[in-house]
């Protein structure tokens, strides 16, 4: 599709400082150009989405790198027949979902039970809390105990379960685009989230809502890896 030795012309046309005001669909169309500059400049957009919506199927980061690189390489390659009408990042996390899916061979999953979950099941109501509290050292301590419950809670889930509420939960996709991303229909997945918050919510009550936004970090070595070995694999 895209000449991968035009880089030294193109590559720098999407680092003006301007490819944060372009679409997805602009992005998308340059790098379908053959502009490695645009396709860098997605990758760094939906870098945590996609390392989040691997690491959901596999579990360990090593792995879910790799996947997201090969997954990027396949989005490379198949860029001409993305189509402006869909989304990108649903594209992209549709094809991540099946290069992990096509890695993984799973063992006998360890899961939490749902019946007993379900049946014990008490919602409490949300707790105030207020900003200055949330900034001393005890409270940070306690959160970041709370984020790896959490972590540790979710890669617990039932695997069909799991998925949907890594997408619908923590990424904050929409019930469409879930549903899309992942093939299956919308009510599905609001059972399937349902299920899984009121799992997590047995052992984490309010506090999971205060966790979310760190739960399965991706920090900024971590994408500069990502992006650095994609673009060292399209050079050669």
């Amino acid at each position: 599709m895209q000449n991968l030795h035009t880089g030294t012309r193109t590559r720098t046309r999407a680092r003006t400082g301007t490819a944060d005001a372009l679409s997805d669909a602009e992005l998308a169309q340059r790098a379908a150009e053959g502009d490695e500059g645009a396709f860098e400049a997605i990758m760094r957009r939906h870098n945590r989405l996609l390392f989040r919506t691997a690491s959901s199927i596999l579990k360990r980061d090593a792995e879910a790198e790799e996947v997201l690189q090969e997954a990027y390489l396949r989005a490379w390659r198949g860029l001409d027949g993305f189509r402006a009408e869909a989304r990108l990042s649903t594209w992209l996390v549709r094809i991540v979902m099946n290069e992990a899916l096509a890695r993984v061979r799973r063992p006998r999953a360890q899961v939490v039970p749902l019946d007993a979950a379900m049946d014990a099941m008490v919602v409490e109501g949300d707790e105030l809390w207020h900003a200055d509290a949330d900034l001393q050292p005890d409270r940070m301590a306690m959160r970041g105990e709370i984020r790896r419950l959490m972590e540790a809670r979710i890669d617990m889930l039932p695997d069909v379960f799991r998925s949907v509420f890594i997408l619908r939960g923590i990424e904050e996709m929409s019930v469409e685009e879930v549903a899309q991303a992942l093939h299956i229909p919308e009510a599905t997945v609001r059972t399937r989230f349902f299920r899984a918050r009121s799992l997590l919510r047995e052992q984490l009550s309010c506090e999971i809502d205060m966790a979310l936004a760190d739960a399965f970090s991706f920090d900024g070595a971590r994408c500069d890896r990502i992006v650095a070995g994609v673009l060292a694999r399209l050079a050669r």
